[in-house]
């Protein structure tokens, strides 16, 4: 491990004291870091990790300082803490975590509490699930048990932080009230959490939107699509959030946590911060213009062929004239009449035979929170509110994706912004491929302001490297290839509004999770030729956005 274990340490400089700041009446606190799942579930990093992440944190302030521009820009790659988390970024001033190999974007918050929480002693507290792992709560629960368990209460309610349990401290057992099932919990002994400078005394009670609550009260820049409250927080300095008990299914086999529940009214209605704070990135520089025409690297001039989105969009229709949530999801759900079976939703992990772990946060005019449904092709069922929620903290574009299998129902789009798509063919063969000649794609992508599926609406991003080249041969699958790339490109699947894995910089064009390549005869990189497995892969990311062979047909 490159972070240090422990907290507090005696050591020189930023990384191992609390950092003052002038200006400020200083006291300590402890830093704990924590990811945001798809579904709004919060994960804290392990203490070392999380110590790692608040040396980068504090590094950046104080650059920020001397600057007099507040947090610069700055990134801190997680690999270095912990080999398992290489292919992770946090980008600090946008306050989010980035997966380099697959363009995933996370939102990270940073809460502070008090020196003598369960956090400076490195105290968890876990649940476990059906397949008997464990999975931490978030830290203002721990604390809230700890806190309890110190005062040797013998059992607890989560109410008033917004779970449906009672933990019972000396069974330690965890009790639904709404349903009586029950989960193993346990305390555990991990590494503590590193102490930092405070700009002042931590706030008791509800949150504010004063400077120290923002930066340091887990509730600065949100880039998911729905933002939560905040209520009192018993016998705690930390101004929690409100959570609700439910969880989402992961083709990776990750554990489960209590996490908030989103509204059902969706994101776009949700008020966000002033884009005039310090947190944003400053926005510079202009994007390439496209080109008039294009020219190959054996100098033989080919005609182009722009492909253009066609207009208006799926998306563009979908935000101007949303789907009814409640028909999308009877659509593509058969409703499971009698008793339905004796299994879980992997969306709520409540039994299917009890209510929707969603019951207590929304009514709908036709979806009970009784209702089982199945997937009408994969038959993998769940509750039908559940698959409400799912789909209403989405694009809401009249698509859904089974959450246990992933199988795409209807047309999936994505976020990619106005673009132009130009392709050609030249003689040239590439390496590996030289019984036949070369399909060239040039994508274009100007700079603009974001909409209401990005990010950071109303605030503009960048479009660096346009335009941009990428190469495939042009035999039977490259040229099929090419023509699935293009529904892609329709769909708004190839690029998004992000994270650059390579510079760091927020609120840009990236790429989403289909990979191009985009040199011809090198492949040091792993962006060029010879590539024995590269079309077979890129077929397998298409399939994986609801792009097959069955769109060429329609």
């Amino acid at each position: 491990m490159a972070a240090a274990q422990g907290a507090g340490s005696s050591s020189a400089g930023p990384p191992g004291a609390p950092v003052s700041i002038p200006g400020h009446s200083s006291s300590t606190a402890v830093a704990v870091w924590e990811w945001q799942d798809e579904f709004g579930r919060w994960r804290p990093y392990r203490g070392d990790v999380c110590r790692f992440i608040e040396q980068g944190f504090q590094a950046s302030q104080q650059k920020g300082r001397r600057s007099g521009s507040g947090l610069v820009s700055s990134s801190i790659s997680l690999g270095h803490a912990d080999a398992s988390l290489a292919p992770y970024v946090i980008d600090i001033p946008s306050l989010t975590q980035f997966r380099q190999d697959t363009g995933t974007m996370r939102a990270v918050r940073r809460h502070l509490f008090p020196r003598d929480s369960a956090a400076e002693q490195g105290i968890v507290w876990e649940w476990q699930n059906d397949e008997r792992g464990w999975f931490p709560y978030e830290m203002n629960v721990c604390v809230f048990l700890e806190q309890a368990h110190a005062s040797r209460h013998q059992r607890v309610d989560l109410g008033p932080l917004g779970y449906n349990y009672e933990v019972d401290l000396v069974a330690q057992v965890q009790t639904n009230k709404t349903t009586r099932f029950c989960r193993s919990v346990r305390r555990r002994v991990d590494n503590p959490y590193p102490v930092t400078a405070a700009p002042a005394p931590l706030h008791t009670g509800t949150g504010c939107s004063c400077q120290q609550c923002w930066l340091n009260g887990g509730t600065g820049p949100i880039t998911t699509r729905f933002r939560h409250s905040v209520t009192n927080f018993p016998n705690s300095s930390a101004a929690p959030q409100v959570s609700g008990r439910t969880t989402s299914g992961s083709s990776s086999g990750v554990g489960f946590v209590p996490y908030n529940k989103p509204a059902l009214s969706g994101a776009r209605s949700t008020p966000r911060l002033n884009a005039q704070s310090s947190w944003a990135l400053p926005q510079a520089g202009g994007a390439v213009g496209p080109s008039t025409g294009l020219s190959t690297s054996n100098g033989v001039s080919a005609l182009n062929l722009p492909v253009k989105m066609s207009k208006p969009s799926k998306l563009n229709q979908a935000l101007a004239a949303p789907t009814d949530p409640e028909a999308v999801v009877k659509k593509y759900l058969v409703e499971v009449k009698g008793t339905p079976a004796d299994e879980d939703c992997i969306i709520c992990m409540e039994k299917l035979a009890s209510p929707s772990g969603y019951s207590d946060a929304c009514e709908c005019r036709t979806i009970k929170a009784e209702m089982v449904g199945r997937m009408t092709n994969c038959q993998h069922s769940f509750h039908m509110l559940c698959v409400l929620a799912m789909y209403s903290n989405g694009n809401k574009d009249g698509s859904l994706q089974c959450p246990s299998c992933k199988t795409i129902y209807g047309e999936k789009t994505g976020t990619q912004p106005k673009g132009k798509m130009e392709v050609s063919t030249f003689p040239q063969s590439l390496p590996g491929h030289r019984d036949c000649g070369t399909i060239q794609i040039v994508y274009h992508i100007s700079r603009g302001i974001q909409g209401p599926e990005h990010p950071n609406p109303g605030m503009p991003y960048t479009a660096r490297g346009f335009p941009r080249y990428c190469y495939l041969p042009d035999n039977e699958k490259g040229r099929k290839v090419l023509e699935l790339l293009k529904v892609a490109w329709n769909r708004r699947l190839i690029f998004t509004v992000g994270t650059s894995s390579t510079t760091g910089e927020s609120n840009t064009v990236v790429w989403n999770e289909i990979h191009h390549k985009t040199e011809m005869d090198t492949n040091l990189s792993g962006h060029g030729y010879p590539d024995p497995n590269y079309l077979d892969n890129v077929l397998a990311e298409l399939a994986a956005q609801g792009v097959t062979e069955d769109c060429l047909r329609k």
